[in-house]
């Protein structure tokens, strides 16, 4: 069996966690959630370039985890199975530059020696929903985030697919994008 894995990239409250968790439902698999979200709940919302460290490392052992624990199920589609990762390390990449005009080493080594099968950056056209950990409501500065994470895209070698819409329209287009890459 071949595994497969989709990252779910972009910036915050675009549906990237509600996407990969109706993805995986539909395909009958896992997705791996964004560690962030644990560590800052747990640690508080004033962060350090540290903690970024850290919550960069932990994401990476989660999804090492969830790689498992999709193989270990051994189904799958026609020979392929899938994993739906929420958050990647471009997301930390971005993060790190975006917040302190750096990025941890680590984040890019990782980015160079993790592999996935297809990007599905999702846009910016969802309401921004507030909740306590979020901190970009103004819609300047959640273009801009897109369009770093555009460039992002357009510029490494991986499949990609923009995701926009409501939500039935991103799963619609969602599942058009993972079938052609199951196709292949």
């Amino acid at each position: 069996m071949q595994l497969m894995k989709v990252a779910i990239t972009g910036p915050e409250s675009t549906g990237k966690s509600t996407l990969s968790e109706q993805l995986a439902r539909h395909y009958h698999t896992e997705w791996c959630p964004e560690y962030a979200r644990e560590y800052l709940l747990k640690h508080g919302k004033k962060y350090s370039y540290d903690d970024l460290l850290v919550i960069a490392k932990e994401q990476i052992e989660m999804e090492k985890e969830f790689e498992s624990r999709v193989k270990r199920k051994n189904s799958g589609i026609s020979g392929k199975q899938l994993l739906f990762v929420d958050t990647e390390m471009y997301v930390m990449k971005v993060w790190c530059e975006f917040v302190f005009n750096k990025c941890h080493k680590y984040v890019l080594d990782q980015i160079a020696e993790r592999k996935y099968d297809l990007y599905l950056l999702c846009n910016i056209d969802l309401p921004w929903v507030k909740d306590e950990l979020r901190e970009y409501p103004d819609l300047e500065t959640r273009r801009k985030l897109y369009s770093i994470y555009k460039d992002i895209m357009i510029n490494q070698s991986v499949p990609w697919a923009d995701i926009s819409g409501d939500h039935d329209q991103r799963l619609k287009k969602a599942i058009k994008a993972v079938d052609r890459l199951l196709s292949k």
